[in-house]
């Protein structure tokens, strides 16, 4: 690969096969067997895959599936139950270890997006910067000397970029080197055929919605016209999918705590619901998402329910409220009236509640 020219790079770390990953470090003896992690457990139940690890991936299974399927596909898998608090506690290693890192001369800036990925970059004040492929590859070893834990680490000089070249390199995903890399110079060569859904932030939905336009591929999509796409799309996603083509990235890495808009329940029952029962199941969930609104401090201004029917079909509804609160009853009863909206004949396998809350101090 040619010699880059001194420029700020951003990193992108991406755990390996994570919730899996971690229930083989508590038990070696699943290292390369099938293992999916979800639910309680029990593939005779209802519930969906958290996690598969690579063994189980090469059958078909991944994240969403649900746990009986994953059972026909891998009758002899391992099937483990969602530990979430040994995951935190992974995470929150991993995290510290990456803040502990320094780079140019001064620590590096981590944004974290989850469990089991964050963005690097370096930090204000930062000297040479040198070969960013070295500083991965460090950021890799230090990694798994604090956790045990590989990690993927992706290359960029933005955060979509960097983003998208995980898979470029990651075990059981990419070539396996654990390094991926992707600039602004190799966009078109590597991205340009590549389907529309290749792009972060571009889902199965979106890219339908832009194969109906005529446009199939990322190059297509950055040659597009950007007002066709606001007038077809909406005027802040249609220009912004329109950037997404071109690999334009401006957003820095933030190293600010996530603040939540919003907070939710779900529950998979294991037996349908009668309609009779679904208003007191809907008033529990509420319940149980107004103390994780409370914890936060800021009440609700809407509210959502999201209803699956036997065998697998979703429907979701909202409401925004006539005044933010943080009462249990008002938001129980707004979240009930939603079933007015819904259709009341099917059995219900699922119930949600989502509360989104009100802004906090100075926006986010």
């Amino acid at each position: 690969m040619p010699t880059t020219p001194e420029r700020t790079w951003v990193l992108h770390v991406d755990l390996d096969q994570f919730i899996a990953a971690v229930e083989m470090l508590r038990r070696p003896e699943l290292v390369g067997l099938p293992v999916v992690v979800g639910g309680r457990g029990d593939p005779t139940e209802r519930g969906v895959v958290a996690t598969a690890s690579y063994a189980a991936r090469e059958f078909g299974v991944g994240s969403g599936m649900p746990l009986r399927t994953a059972a026909r596909k891998i009758p002899d898998a391992v099937f483990l139950p969602v530990d979430r608090a040994a995951y935190d506690e992974a995470s929150g290693r991993v995290m510290a270890t990456l803040r502990s890192l320094a780079w140019g001369g001064v620590p590096v800036v981590v944004e974290v997006l989850g469990w089991d990925e964050a963005f690097l970059g370096p930090g204000e004040g930062h000297g040479t910067l040198g070969d960013p492929r070295l500083f991965a590859q460090h950021v890799r070893d230090a990694v798994l000397a604090a956790t045990d834990l590989h990690c993927g680490v992706g290359i960029g000089d933005n955060k979509l970029r960097a983003k998208i070249a995980t898979a470029f390199g990651k075990t059981g995903e990419g070539d396996g080197s654990g390094i991926g890399y992707l600039t602004e110079a190799e966009w078109y060569d590597v991205m340009g055929d590549r389907p529309t859904t290749a792009l972060w932030g571009i889902g199965s939905k979106i890219g339908r919605r832009l194969a109906a336009l005529g446009i199939h591929t990322v190059r297509e999509l950055a040659e597009s016209d950007a007002r066709m796409l606001a007038e077809a799309i909406g005027p802040t996603m249609g220009p912004w999918y329109h950037r997404l083509g071109r690999g334009a990235d401006t957003s820095p890495v933030d190293a600010s705590p996530w603040v939540p808009r919003a907070h939710g329940r779900e529950e998979t029952y294991q037996a349908d619901l009668t309609w009779d029962v679904v208003p007191a199941e809907l008033r529990t969930l509420t319940a149980r998402v107004v103390e994780d609104i409370d914890r936060e401090g800021r009440p609700a201004a809407r509210v959502g329910i999201k209803v699956r029917y036997r065998p697998f079909i979703t429907v979701s509804r909202s409401l925004t409220l006539p005044a933010p609160t943080n009462d249990p009853a008002v938001l129980a009863d707004a979240a009930v009236s939603l079933l007015d909206r819904v259709e009341q004949e099917r059995p219900v396998r699922l119930l949600g509640v989502r509360l989104e809350m009100v802004e906090p101090e100075g926006g986010y």
